[in-house]
């Protein structure tokens, strides 16, 4: 499996998680959200934002659902509900979420 991407072919494993981590950019995560039937918004991208910068910058820590919502309520100042992530990321914040911004698989369980 792969995505096509101004012409360049982007490897990803047959979940759709990219296979190299350095391929991804934000023409790639609009690409594989559309694949997954996303448009994204301020939110998805704050909430992608946050994902990668845990990753890269805090020992490659892949927060679950429920450190997703503390810290996306923090941000936007509101007090979030799980359905409010969900509705950003239906398949879960926790798996789709970090797919879309082209980091690898999570292999814990989801949520809380």
């Amino acid at each position: 499996m792969a995505y096509e991407v101004d012409g360049k072919t982007i490897e990803c494993d047959e979940r759709g998680y990219l296979v190299n981590q350095a391929d991804w950019n934000e023409k790639v995560a609009e690409v594989i959200a559309a694949e997954q039937g996303l448009e994204l918004t301020e939110k998805h991208w704050d909430l992608i934002n946050y994902l990668r910068d845990e990753y890269f910058n805090n020992n490659q820590n892949q927060p679950n659902t429920r450190n997703i919502l503390k810290a996306m309520s923090a941000k936007w100042g509101v007090k979030l509900s799980q359905k409010d992530l969900y509705d950003l990321f239906p398949r879960d914040p926790s798996k789709q979420g970090p797919m879309v911004a082209g980091l690898p698989e999570t292999r814990r369980k989801g949520g809380y």
